[in-house]
């Protein structure tokens, strides 16, 4: 299987390699977002999910992101539905490719206690409408690969 690379590599910049896990999350037709306020600039709009850290699986890296991020209790499928690497800078100026993982997720309830991070609101939103509003492309590729998938 070929992972396709997404973003813009600046020359003579490191990316180490970040894993991480992400999940689209369908509900009454719209799928979960995170709208992530940056210091330099608008909002940003993501898929839920972010870095596997030490010791963790990246399904459960992505059911504790979504958690983190926009207090919601998920459980993801086994293996991921699709994989895409993107070149990334944070909004502290650091620099990864992110190997992405890509989960599909069913919805268990809303969990409040677990959101964490302040900077990330939940939004729910027709899945063509957040292809056309995600910053980072391969969260848009991602959304047409899960959306293809139904159609077999």
């Amino acid at each position: 299987m070929t992972i396709p690379q997404f973003g813009e590599h600046d020359a003579g910049r490191d990316y180490p390699d970040r894993p991480a896990a992400f999940a689209i999350i369908e509900e009454g037709g719209k799928i979960a977002c995170v709208e992530v306020a940056w210091r330099n600039g608008g909002p940003k709009l993501d898929l839920p999910g972010g870095g596997i850290d030490p010791g963790e699986s990246a399904a459960e890296a992505a059911e504790r992101e979504c958690g983190e991020e926009a207090g919601l209790k998920v459980a993801v499928t086994a293996e991921p539905f699709a994989r895409a690497d993107h070149y990334f800078v944070n909004t502290e100026g650091k620099r990864n490719n992110t190997r992405g993982q890509f989960f599909e997720a069913r919805l268990e309830g809303e969990a409040p206690e677990l959101k964490i991070e302040d900077d990330h609101r939940l939004l729910w939103l027709e899945p063509l409408e957040a292809i056309r509003r995600f910053d980072r492309d391969s969260h848009a590729w991602a959304v047409v690969a899960w959306l293809r998938q139904g159609e077999a």
